[in-house]
């Protein structure tokens, strides 16, 4: 199994595995795994794009939901263990955001990596819309090169 590499321009944040994202052998349940994705887009956003959640959602009435998630558990997670989240943008369309997610042990070996696609829609109509281009402009400073992501990053 073969996963690129974390890039230097990607998104980080550290995640705690708390009792709550535990079954009772103390492993992750793997459900959690996508809470803990969707946090990381969300700390994206506010951080990382500068557009926090509650204006995307309530200002600017734009939606980001995911319609695409390819994930591989590649090592159990146990409680207690802070994980190295990163996520970067391998590719857009014009209005799609297509972003590769690793979640890394303490010893930066690879625990859950996922590939997904989110787009960007009018919350009044349910409809995709393009990227407007100031939000393009932050994207792209996530963006892998061209040559770095796979074929199957087709945009929508």
């Amino acid at each position: 199994m073969s996963h690129d590499a974390v890039p230097p321009n990607a998104f980080h944040k550290e995640v705690l595995v708390r009792f709550r994202d535990c079954d009772p052998a103390g492993i992750v349940f793997y459900p959690r795994y996508l809470e803990m994705f969707n946090n990381l887009v969300e700390d994206w956003f506010r951080e990382g794009l500068k557009l926090p959640f509650d204006q995307l959602i309530n200002d600017r009435a734009w939606g980001i939901p995911t319609v695409h998630i390819n994930v591989d558990f590649v090592w159990p997670s146990r409680i207690g263990e802070f994980l190295n989240a990163y996520l970067w943008v391998r590719s857009l369309g014009r209005s799609s955001i297509h972003m590769a997610i690793h979640l890394q042990g303490p010893d930066h070996s690879d625990r859950v990596v996922s590939k997904e696609v989110l787009v960007f829609t009018d919350l009044h109509t349910n409809r995709a819309r393009a990227i407007p281009e100031e939000l393009m402009n932050e994207l792209i400073k996530f963006k892998v090169p061209a040559e770095k992501t796979n074929a199957d990053s087709s945009a929508t």
